[in-house]
């Protein structure tokens, strides 16, 4: 049962970190479930502090994936109109558009990857915002979904080296 945790846990973390890139898959979660699939190895013991404090940068980096990019926009001279529009473009990208994806192909993959840059563009625009700010608005919250990205992959690689670290030491 151990080499088909231990196999899991690999699939798992390797999923974890194409979600990481790929919006639609939740990856920070993912990576901690091959954290958890070792954890319940015979071989693999982490301590509930581990897991615990794991778990909680989990949640902590899934929360600020989707709040950094409408505060981006904010930073980037964002009005109200232009953080309402990166939230809104935020949820249909990651609501509507994904199913689209099922019959558009990579559109969906698009809508998530761009609803909050149009977003935000659009609600500065109906906000009455000059064109040059609300494209810097909307290049603030592309920004800020970059760097919800980079969050995400630091920690599913914090995680994968603990995890490949036990997996030599315990399995090899």
């Amino acid at each position: 049962m151990d080499y088909v945790l231990l196999f899991s846990a690999i699939i798992v973390l390797v999923i974890g970190l194409i979600g990481d890139i790929i919006p639609g898959i939740p990856g920070t979660p993912v990576t901690y479930l091959a954290l958890l699939l070792l954890h319940w190895t015979d071989r693999i013991s982490y301590s509930a502090q581990f897991l615990v404090i794991t778990g909680l940068m989990c949640a902590i980096i899934t929360v600020l994936d989707y709040v950094v990019p409408v505060w981006g926009t904010k930073k980037f001279g964002g009005t109200k109109a232009g953080t309402r529009g990166s939230t809104i473009g935020l949820i249909i990208g990651i609501l509507v558009l994904p199913m689209l994806g099922i019959v558009l192909g990579p559109f969906g993959i698009l809508g998530i990857l761009g609803g909050p840059f149009v977003g935000a563009y659009i609600g500065e625009k109906m906000g009455g915002t000059p064109d040059n700010k609300a494209w810097r608005s909307a290049f603030g919250s592309f920004l800020g979904f970059l760097a919800g990205t980079f969050m995400k992959i630091v920690y599913t690689l914090a995680i994968g080296f603990y995890i490949i670290k036990d997996i030599i030491h315990a399995f090899f």
